[in-house]
């Protein structure tokens, strides 16, 4: 009988373990190959891989959504708008109808879309981990306001922390497939908004060099956010060069209608040199058509009715194009975040943005699992996987989340970050050239001595480029499983963040700077 060995001798990037075999020498050469660091560019997945060869809907579709949503903002239009929205809007040739709302005949919104700006970067602090949401490449991060944690330990839900914040960020720095962090949960011992702001922003600096989403609940908590951003930047003319933090901003309250401390708190961002993501968020069935397409349609005008407002404030800044819109479960009213539906309607926000050529964001991965499960798997799994083949630009929501946005788990980012390694080799997809082809690479096989693939040079090369392996999903044979006593997905990705945070923590901030923060700010971290 096989000696059981530890699950910790398992080498959980390779799926090998420290035991030899009489294939010792080739299998160690393989890992040696496999262990040499790549060009980012050859890489099996990376950021900004370009997706679009999934689209639900068809050309005439999307046509038809467009005169839709042109349709609904020129004779429909948007209620609750300011006074400085519609000062600012009106300048570019909308107008306040009989009813009160704000109006955008079709011209307006057409040149609203010509100009926007569409060639911009989400930058990290470190360039390494700068973004370029052109086209149809594809980014996946984090987003939320979930006010749970979920401890997997005691199969229970606690309330969030900004420790919980901070931890998050620190693992996510690390993570290759999660490329930039938005704020996922809310630090709910904090009181005062003014503070939860504040402190929200400096655990996400403090944690990661990505680049970082974060809101504001009022306008005038902006400035001093600002202040603090510039002085990590190095002074407000470099922020502007670099900002390395963008607003989420849900600036209507569905159906069509602004939000106005929100607008606020935009305008506030959009002076500040701040990028934005433009957020609707109607729910299906509830504060959206039931209608998918309907929601679509919904959705795509709200956000154009505030890409109206920014670039009437600051012309081409840039904004990300955010439709969120949310499937209900019909059922109950209940949010369904992690239903087929969702990620078809995510898939069809894809296109829209593509369709515009806006650089577009939506949510995908939010599943409806109250756990790290199977079924956390396969909602993960699908979603994310549609938004990536989609060719969604900046997919939110992707990592950690679960219970449809209300809890947030910290072993999910490791489990999640290899469902999305996953998603992003779908998202690649095949390349097929002369060499790929491997008609040599057969003649040679074939008509020589081996007779099999193993040892070739073709092989050898492509092992790391080609295949995407996995860091925390095993490929055990059944014998080799109980060998190492069952490892559990969970459990090894529960004893993976106990490693990662007992790590001594990176100073991101300089330690002057850092003192300035403590010094002005109320920071309770």
């Amino acid at each position: 009988m096989a000696t059981k060995k530890s699950a910790e001798c398992t080498d959980s990037r390779t799926n090998t373990s420290t035991r030899t075999s009489g294939r010792a020498g080739g299998r160690n050469a393989r890992k040696a190959l496999r262990a040499a660091p790549l060009a980012e560019n050859i890489q099996p997945v990376r950021a900004g891989l370009s997706g679009g060869s999934y689209q639900p809907l068809s050309a005439e579709d999307v046509e038809k959504i467009n005169d839709a949503v042109l349709d609904v903002l020129e004779n429909i239009g948007l209620s609750q708008a300011t006074p400085t929205c519609e000062e600012a809007c009106c300048k570019i040739g909308a107008y306040v109808g009989d009813d009160g709302r704000l109006k955008f005949p079709r011209e307006v919104i057409q040149n609203v879309i010509k100009n926007a700006n569409r060639n911009f970067t989400l930058h990290g602090r470190d360039e390494k981990h700068d973004l370029h949401p052109q086209g149809k490449k594809v980014h996946f991060g984090t987003a939320g306001a979930a006010v749970h944690v979920v401890d997997v330990e005691k199969n229970e839900y606690r309330e969030s922390y900004l420790q919980d914040l901070y931890d998050a960020a620190r693992m996510v720095e690390d993570l290759d497939n999660i490329h930039f962090f938005q704020r996922p949960m809310v630090a709910r011992e904090i009181e005062h908004p003014r503070d939860l702001d504040h402190n929200t922003i400096y655990a996400c600096m403090k944690g990661t060099t990505k680049h970082i989403g974060t809101s504001f609940t009022l306008a005038e908590y902006v400035p001093a956010a600002l202040e603090m951003m510039y002085k990590v930047a190095g002074g407000e003319e470099k922020f502007r060069e670099r900002p390395f933090v963008s607003n989420s901003n849900c600036f209507v309250v569905p159906p069509l209608r602004f939000a106005v401390d929100a607008l606020d708190v935009l305008e506030e961002c959009v002076k500040g040199g701040m990028p934005v993501l433009l957020l609707s968020a109607g729910q299906a069935g509830a504060t959206a058509p039931a209608a998918i397409a309907g929601a679509v349609v919904q959705a795509t005008a709200e956000v154009l009715a505030g890409l109206a407002f920014v670039n009437a404030l600051v012309p081409s800044h840039p904004a990300i194009f955010g439709t969120w819109p949310f499937v209900s479960d019909l059922r109950t009213g209940a949010m369904s975040g992690g239903s087929a539906e969702q990620a078809i309607m995510s898939a069809a926000c894809a296109q829209m943005a593509n369709y515009y050529d806006l650089p577009g964001g939506s949510a995908a991965g939010m599943c409806d699992s109250k756990m790290p499960d199977i079924q956390a798997g396969w909602e993960k799994g699908i979603s994310t996987t549609l938004a990536g083949l989609s060719g969604l630009n900046l997919v939110y929501e992707s990592a950690g989340m679960h219970a449809s946005l209300m809890g947030f788990c910290l072993e999910s980012l490791i489990i999640d970050n290899d469902i999305l390694g996953a998603a992003l080799r779908c998202t690649r997809g095949i390349e097929v050239n002369e060499k790929t082809l491997s008609v040599e690479t057969m003649r040679e096989v074939c008509l020589g001595d081996a007779g099999h693939y193993l040892g070739h040079g073709q092989t050898l090369e492509l092992m790391q480029s080609e295949y995407l392996y996995p860091k925390i999903a095993n490929r055990f044979s059944p014998k080799e499983w109980e060998e190492y006593q069952k490892p559990d997905i969970v459990k090894l990705a529960t004893q993976r963040k106990k490693e990662m945070l007992a790590a001594p923590e990176k100073q991101l901030i300089d330690p002057e700077i850092d003192k300035w923060i403590r010094d002005n700010y109320n920071i309770l971290m």
